[in-house]
């Protein structure tokens, strides 16, 4: 199996920092920054985009990464109930909310920043929202995180701000209906407090107030009520919140600490219910604010992100105050992103992207668009800048949306060529928990910004395993969608009329194959496959039982019948019952395990059944024995007359004589063929020569052979390391109890960390021991583990599986 690496820490505010001036300075002395007047020197003509069809797409995005119940306004046809058992190991329900990217990872601050940004947009843009008929989309999605932050918290000074591990989540790469991790939770309290992301939750609720003050005043009170504690929760007990929740550290670090949160959040309180008291404290704590560094003049070399609300709040206090210290700190920061201040600017590239970092660079061109297009409509006074803010925006956004070298979107379903493969787990629809299979994204991701071109040279290609590149997160979307409502305000566009597209799966969900595994004058062997690669929405079979449909010969009693089994993932075989006349099934019962499109192993079961007659036999004239493959011991087909039923509902095949669930709907788009099931993605072990019932003659199948196989994958790679996910696999005949898998590299790959196994390099010796849970193989059986490594992968090494050799692919 092949898994995404967890990818490496969002950048540190402080390092991308030292990188971004680094860059800049080597850039200035080739001459490659624009000229400081370049970014305005055309005025921005109406553009040829369709500013509410991107609205509209934009918003549906935040539909497809909700957790927990759907709400009945979701409208995303893929999508289903999800990780429904969070906050459970802390007696709490913690179920909704979005997650975070192209993982299912609930993390509260970068959630909570892009509620804020949301709900700014929704204020600010009112008009281009309720022009184009999304005001309604946007209130419903507001509702649904907003709920989820009030669970949150529970108590005055307690904040739950992050539910599921990064490490375990990432290390599985398949659809949220199905996620088969432990979600644990992890909060904030008085005792290890978070004022960064209890300020940002506060500014969130607060914000969201102000959306629904008219529309339902009762909801926007309690939002308020919420906010309130949450604010004096955060000022009160001054904390990081990524010092208590260290789970968030390698993934969203608070690097610019809690001080901009405290300021962000008593703004909206002041602009949510009016009380000076809040301003008071936003314009006393912003000298607290970051500055550049050996100066006093306050940071303007970044922006408003996820992590520091200092940008987006020296625009509010000048708007609100007038004041010309924040005027000022507005001023330079917009300056540098468009003119340049004292010489410095941000990199543009040669199509016209503002670059300011290489993860996810067109998230921080539009978050500064949109807080660029709410100033500038504020700036009559200063009309320069207000042409040169708003330009700037009006590019920055174009690009996005396709004016650009590419001539290519960046917004998934819009436009020219938009991206196809994001990096995003359900979007995907893997059932063998691969990255890479299948090779093209099941489902379109409509609305989701990627991150964009890396550097400053318009280049980008579509590929799934370039989180950097290729992701998509909540805070990408948030101040897009606003910027996306603005313009539409000023140049119009028709939302779509049938929106969204309901999707067509692309073959069957759930199925059976089928083989005879062996023959004879009085008995049938059947290998048969219960496979589950479910998308629309992925869901599990908790439930299955197979039925496999076959006709007495005259004169034959079902008391002659016998059925035995030679391999059997599945539960008890029982039968043969009566279906009608001569016909009689057998039912394979699979209500002890699970079918879910969760893995190699998990979304499919095998099971070997024999029908013996100690009478007359032939299955010629068998329901279930038409259009298998009759080859023995070759690899299963789609068995189109054997049931698969979950409970009693029919997942696939038809009754005799009748019809069942197609087993190939047709596809909406043009997907790639998926690899069908084989013996070597899932091998079982040959059939053993058990004799026939009766004293007929009967063909065997030849008895297993001892070994092992090695399935070594390398999941992602990059210039300094990779990560690599091996399964082992008992080919023999007889259970292994304890495993230890042994290789030597032949570069300079070392194993950095791993997981579902313990592992001990000593120089280019590697030892995989198992981890207990997973140490017994039986024959046909399979572990799996994980794990990252530094270096460059080589060859294929060579294994041994407790001192024997093993077969590698």
């Amino acid at each position: 199996m092949s898994r995404p690496a967890a990818p490496p820490p969002r950048s540190p505010r402080s390092a991308r920092r030292t990188v971004l001036g680094l860059f800049a300075a080597g850039a200035l002395a080739a001459g490659a920054l624009l000229p400081l007047h370049a970014a305005a020197a055309d005025s921005a003509a109406a553009p040829a985009f369709n500013y509410g069809e991107a609205l509209q797409k934009s918003l549906l995005f935040y539909e497809a990464q909700q957790s927990g119940k759907l709400p009945a306004t979701n409208r995303v046809s893929w999508r289903g109930d999800s990780a429904l058992d969070d906050g459970k190991d802390v007696g709490l329900d913690l179920t909704g909310g979005w997650y975070d990217a192209g993982d299912h990872v609930k993390f509260g601050l970068p959630m909570a920043a892009s509620t804020t940004m949301l709900a700014w947009g929704g204020i600010a843009e009112k008009q281009g929202y309720t022009a184009s008929g999304q005001m309604q989309y946007l209130k419903n999605n507001l509702r649904f995180v907003d709920d989820y932050l009030i669970k949150a918290h529970p108590a005055p000074n307690v904040l739950y701000g992050q539910v599921g591990g990064g490490s375990a989540d990432h290390a599985w790469w398949g659809p949220a209906e199905v996620l088969p991790m432990a979600r644990p939770a992890y909060k904030i309290d008085a005792s290890c407090p978070g004022s960064d992301l209890a300020g940002e939750t506060a500014a969130a609720l607060a914000s969201s107030s102000m959306v629904f003050a008219d529309s339902d005043p009762t909801y926007a009170a309690t939002l308020l009520t919420h906010a309130k504690q949450l604010y004096s929760f955060a000022d009160t007990y001054r904390g990081k919140y990524s010092d208590c929740i260290k789970d968030a550290q390698g993934y969203y670090n608070s690097w610019s600490g809690y001080n901009d949160e405290l300021v962000w959040g008593a703004i909206w309180l002041y602009k949510a219910t009016g009380d000076s008291s809040y301003l008071a404290k936003a314009e006393s704590y912003y000298a607290n604010l970051s500055t550049e560094p050996q100066s006093t003049t306050k940071s303007y070399k970044w922006t408003i992100a996820w992590d520091d609300k200092s940008y987006g709040a020296y625009v509010l206090l000048a708007q609100l105050t007038g004041k010309q210290q924040y005027v000022d700190d507005a001023n330079r920061w917009l300056d540098w992103w468009t003119v340049g201040v004292n010489g410095s600017q941000v990199k543009y590239s040669p199509g016209g992207e503002a670059v300011l970092d290489s993860w996810g660079s067109l998230r921080y061109a539009a978050n500064t668009s949109f807080v660029a297009l709410v100033y500038s409509d504020t700036l009559a006074s200063d009309p320069v800048r207000k042409a040169r803010y708003h330009d700037f925006a009006v590019r920055q956004i174009g690009y996005a949306l396709g004016d650009n070298p590419r001539k290519s979107s960046y917004l998934i379903g819009f436009g020219a060529n938009s991206p196809k493969n994001p990096h995003h787990r359900t979007a995907h629809g893997s059932w063998t928990d691969q990255l890479t299979s299948p090779v093209n994204s099941r489902h379109t991701l409509i609305g989701a910004l990627v991150g964009g071109p890396s550097s400053a040279d318009d280049s980008y290609t579509d590929d799934r395993s370039n989180y950097v590149n290729n992701e998509v997160a909540t805070d990408y979307n948030a101040a897009f969608t606003g910027a996306l409502a603005r313009l539409y305000g000023e140049y119009g566009g028709s939302p779509l009329a049938s929106f969204p597209p309901k999707e067509s799966p692309d073959g069957p969900e759930m199925s059976v194959q089928a083989s005879v595994n062996a023959s004879g004058t009085n008995f049938t062997e059947i290998k048969a496959y219960l496979i589950n690669k479910s998308a629309w929405p992925a869901r599990a079979l908790k439930n299955a039982s197979l039925r496999y449909y076959f006709t007495l010969e005259p004169g034959v009693s079902p008391s002659q019948i016998t059925l035995t089994t030679n391999y059997n993932q599945c539960g008890t075989v029982s039968g043969p019952t009566l279906y009608s006349g001569s016909t009689y099934y057998v039912t394979v019962d699979c209500s002890n395990t699970v079918i879910a499109p969760a893995g190699q192993s998990a979304y499919r079961k095998e099971v070997q059944f024999r029908i013996a007659s100690a009478g007359a036999w032939d299955p010629t004239n068998d329901w279930s024995y038409q259009g298998i493959s009759l080859v023995p011991g070759s690899t299963p087909v789609d068995a189109a007359n054997i049931r698969l039923l979950d409970g009693g509902a029919p997942q696939w095949g038809a009754e005799p004589g009748g019809t069942g669930p197609s087993p190939s709907p047709s596809a909406s788009a043009s997907p790639s063929p998926s690899p069908s099931p084989s013996a070597s993605a899932s091998p079982s072990p040959s059939p053993s020569a058990s004799s026939s019932p009766s004293s007929s003659p009967s063909s065997s199948p030849s008895q297993p052979v001892a070994g092992c196989a090695v399935t070594y994958t390398v999941g992602s790679s990059w210039g300094s390391g990779f990560t690599a996910d091996v399964t082992v696999r008992n080919t023999g005949s007889s259970t292994v109890s304890g495993w230890t898998l042994a290789w030597t590299y032949r570069g300079n790959e070392v194993v950095t960390n791993a997981w579902n196994a313990k592992v001990v390099q000593s120089g280019a010796a590697v030892t995989v021991t198992d981890a207990g849970w997973n140490g017994t193989l039986a024959p046909g059986g399979s572990a799996s583990f994980g794990f990252q490594a530094t270096g460059t992968p080589a060859a294929l090494p060579a294994f041994t599986l407790n001192g024997r050799a093993c077969s590698t692919s």
